[in-house]
């Protein structure tokens, strides 16, 4: 036997001897042990500390630690975090659909319908759910998950699986020890950007966002800054609650983001005397007038109050995961391809003359596409003076489409004619 091996083993049984204090069992039994790695006489220890606060994370190393620098023939040792296989982890710009659940008041559901949907959506597809409410993150306490999170060698954020599923979930919640979040806006808005921004997914093939209630900076930095290809929003039948998502329906619309339709929840009950259903608000019908399509109608039932479960789903939920997706399927996009003609930032003499000499290069047939910080509308008149001839205006006019991407980012396709 090596000397090498020897001392791994040696160092293995001492481990067994050091308890969780939590489970009481040996850190192997509790799964704290990721790998151990001998290079003649230097051991390193890479431990799993997700389930553990940076503090409690702390002690446990040095426990470890104290035991393995004890082993004889160990020269020097080190104990440290395991990194996370991030091999094929895409950014979130890269997942195929984003769905964001949206409400204009709290206490409608909205958390409930978030992680039921992904719940139910997991069922058969890999599914991701990221709880943007930063100022109330539930999601964590729904689905059973705990903190903290880890990270990458990048420092990349790592989402939690559900138990045994295969649902990733990240949240502002799994990376605080639980404690109340006050943060002003600008830090809202920095911490919600750096989590877009870096987090490392597991190529999930939907991602939910559960965005927070109303239409604060948080709300608006995700329209902004998330490729989001549908919102569904989650109502009472309750008339104000109505009205504010009538509202508030325009902040997604100027944005860009196509409005699926809505959730009305709590819309009825079963008396449990009578076992009939009747209206939770009697006499209101402001749902009619509610320019969005109704993707569902949620009693309120301890059915749909239940621990959501990955994969599994009351058949109101399952019915509305069938719905978004069909929805989803119809909402006319428009493609743009890995490098369209970006005008972002440009003078206005540079928009006109990289306009003029991509389109002046094309064929008859082929498309133009760019991507502009404003209203690109206008270009389909200039694009038709350099279609025609002789400086007059073409009579076939080049086919155009323009379409709202955010804020400050607008996408155009034009076609030569």
């Amino acid at each position: 036997m090596s000397t090498e091996h020897q001392l791994r083993e040696d160092v293995e049984a001492t481990l067994r001897s050091v308890r969780d204090s939590r489970t009481e069992m040996n850190v192997f039994e509790a799964g704290l042990v990721a790998d151990i790695e001998v290079e003649e006489e230097a051991v390193t220890v890479e431990v799993d500390l997700t389930q553990f606060d940076p503090r409690t994370s702390t002690e446990v190393m040095e426990t470890m630690l104290s035991a393995v620098r004890d082993v004889a023939g160990v020269e020097s040792a080190h104990v440290e975090p395991a990194t996370a296989d991030t091999e094929g982890r895409v950014s979130i710009a890269e997942i195929d659909s984003v769905v964001a659940v949206a409400s204009t008041k709290g206490g409608v559901g909205k958390s409930t319908v978030a992680t039921q949907l992904a719940c139910a959506l997991a069922a058969d597809r890999d599914v991701a759910l990221f709880d943007a409410d930063i100022f109330g993150p539930n999601v964590p306490s729904l689905l059973g998950v705990e903190g903290p999170i880890m990270s990458d060698d990048e420092g990349r954020p790592i989402p939690e699986t559900v138990g045994n599923s295969d649902l990733e979930v990240l949240s502002v919640g799994l990376m605080t020890d639980g404690g109340p979040l006050a943060w002003r806006g600008a830090m809202a808005h920095d911490a919600l950007s750096d989590l877009f921004a870096d987090a490392a997914w597991d190529a999930p093939d939907v991602l939910v966002i559960d965005l927070p209630p109303g239409t604060s900076d948080v709300a608006l930095t995700t329209l902004q800054e998330v490729p989001i290809d549908g919102a569904v929003f989650v109502t009472t039948p309750f008339h104000t609650s109505i009205e504010d998502t009538r509202r508030s329906r325009r902040l997604f619309d100027e944005n860009g983001v196509p409005v699926l339709g809505t959730v009305v929840n709590m819309d009825r009950f079963v008396c449990e005397e009578c076992g009939h259903d009747h209206d939770t608000f009697p006499g209101e019908t402001p749902i009619d007038d509610l320019d969005m399509q109704v993707l569902a109608r949620l009693p309120f039932s301890t059915d749909l109050q239940a621990a959501p479960e990955p994969g599994t789903a009351p058949d109101s939920f399952a019915s509305l995961a069938d719905t978004v997706m069909g929805r989803l399927e119809n909402v006319e996009r428009l493609e743009l391809p890995e490098n369209p003609v970006d005008l972002r930032g440009l003078e206005a003499q540079q928009r006109v003359d990289r306009v003029r000499e991509t389109f002046e290069s094309l064929d008859s047939g082929e498309s133009l596409y760019l991507v502009s910080d404003r209203d690109p509308t206008q270009v389909g008149d200039f694009l038709t003076n350099l279609a025609g001839t002789d400086g007059k205006p073409t009579e076939v006019l080049p086919e155009f489409t323009v379409e709202r991407r955010g804020l400050e980012k607008w996408a155009l396709k034009a076609v030569h004619p």
